[in-house]
């Protein structure tokens, strides 16, 4: 029997086919180059091939897009004609819940998965990648916590399960260990665009802008080829650091150079330019008409179904280029979803009031905004992203609560946000603004001065 590089075996596989299906796992990890292609060619030497078809599978439904959810369930509907093994199935039975909308069941299925598998290195990252659209941060962590032990440091891919390790951590708040543990994932595999990131939310998190800056410069090589999935997400956090600085011309050249310099249709990227140029907006930026191109590109993916964390970002752009109808059809989408299926209940708990809340900005309706978005931030989490991305809720909220006149509101979101980065220029700026009004306690008047 043939196995892959872990020594699991392989159903249906050829000692032609294998290189080329490992030539697959390899860019999967490293986000970078063609899996696809690889993938093409691993599937064209050996048809039966159940685990080329089941990477295949897998990366389809985790896009979150439309076009390639009904791709990947046309491979599934061909896998079910292959031999399996029982690991292959358990593969299968976890994709199957994803594209039915259900990504907890998914993911407690892969937990079981990786408790009889714990070197299965394809189905570690797929399940990583379900903890992160679900936005577990505990699981993000812990997925990798439970198998760790079994990976010595020379064994095939324990650089990326490190990787991987870092990200979770750093989502549940333990940024010197993430920074730690991702540095050293680098040290094995200076490739690793997951690692990379990892540090780079951390430096995000802990609001080190200028670290962040000089981060992404030195290790620029490494992430911004064109053959590099996490080119546009990582130019993202780069231009998150220059916002932060109030450096906005440097913000413009990062979204009108990688960003959106050669518009991708990938919808990661979408979800990254929207969130930049609507935090221009919040800064007081005029974008001009960056947000047309861009909406215009979100058509083929807000469908109002299938994931409402990118349907959110449709809405930003929708709202800056002034498409009205688009705006009400993913409005009534998520006052329509009936809670079927976990996406539904994440649409109508979740989706509607961010929604709601960001129509209500933009219109200048900012009592309204936050009273939907105080809602919506405490269970956002359910959903969608990682804080860093979700930040952008919390950034809307004060500045609603600023023009609202609701300074109390804005002073008690401003302490908030410095507990946590108290050297953060836009935090200090939100404090300022609240306490300018004159309304706020004296103490926090002179805390804001001293600062």
């Amino acid at each position: 029997m043939i196995t892959d590089i872990q020594g699991h075996a392989l159903s249906g596989a050829t000692t032609e086919a294998l290189p080329f299906y490992e030539q697959a796992v390899t860019a999967f990890q490293l986000y970078r180059g063609d899996p696809m292609a690889s993938l093409a060619q691993a599937t064209a030497a050996a048809p039966r091939f159940a685990m080329a078809h089941i990477l295949q599978a897998h990366m389809l439904a985790l896009a979150t897009e439309p076009g390639a959810v009904a791709m990947a369930q046309d491979v599934v509907q061909a896998i079910r004609q292959l031999p399996l093994n029982e690991r292959e199935a358990s593969h299968v039975a976890v994709i199957e819940r994803v594209l039915q909308g259900e990504w907890t069941q998914a993911a407690l299925a892969m937990d079981l998965h990786h408790m009889q598998h714990p070197y299965d290195i394809v189905a570690l990252q797929a399940g990583h990648l379900i903890d992160f659209y679900r936005a577990s941060a505990r699981n993000l962590r812990d997925r990798i916590a439970r198998v760790l032990p079994h990976w010595a440091p020379d064994m095939p891919g324990h650089s990326i399960v490190l990787g991987m390790y870092a990200f979770g951590l750093e989502e549940s708040g333990d940024y010197a260990h993430a920074e730690a543990v991702g540095r050293e994932a680098l040290d094995a595999q200076p490739l690793d665009c997951w690692a990379h990131h990892a540090v780079a939310h951390v430096m995000e998190m802990q609001g080190r802008a200028q670290d962040g800056i000089g981060w992404m410069t030195a290790r620029q090589p490494y992430w911004s080829g064109d053959d590099n999935f996490f080119k546009v997400h990582n130019a993202w956090h780069g231009a998150l650091c220059h916002l932060e600085l109030g450096q906005t011309d440097a913000v413009l050249a990062l979204y009108d150079g990688t960003v959106r310099q050669t518009p991708s249709a990938v919808v990661l990227d979408l979800v990254d330019a929207s969130a930049l140029l609507w935090r221009l907006q919040l800064a007081g930026v005029d974008v001009g008409g960056r947000w047309t191109e861009l909406a215009q590109t979100w058509d083929a993916h807000a469908d109002g179904r299938l994931y409402p964390f990118n349907d959110w970002h449709a809405v930003m752009a929708y709202l800056g280029a002034d498409r009205v109808h688009d705006v009400q059809r993913l409005r009534d989408a998520m006052r329509s979803a009936d809670g079927a299926s976990e996406v539904s209940r994440w649409a109508a708990d979740t989706g509607h009031d961010l929604i709601e809340g960001f129509v209500a900005h933009w219109r200048g309706e900012h009592d309204l905004a936050v009273q939907h978005l105080y809602r919506a931030r405490h269970i956002a989490n359910r959903f969608g992203g990682s804080h860093a991305q979700r930040d952008i809720i919390d950034w809307t909220l004060t500045e609603s609560a600023l023009r609202a006149g609701q300074p109390g509101m804005a002073e008690a979101l401003a302490h908030e946000r410095l507990a946590l980065r108290p050297h953060s220029p836009v935090n200090r700026g939100f404090l300022r603004r609240a306490q300018a009004t004159g309304t706020t306690p004296r103490a926090t008047r002179r805390v804001a001065e001293a600062q």
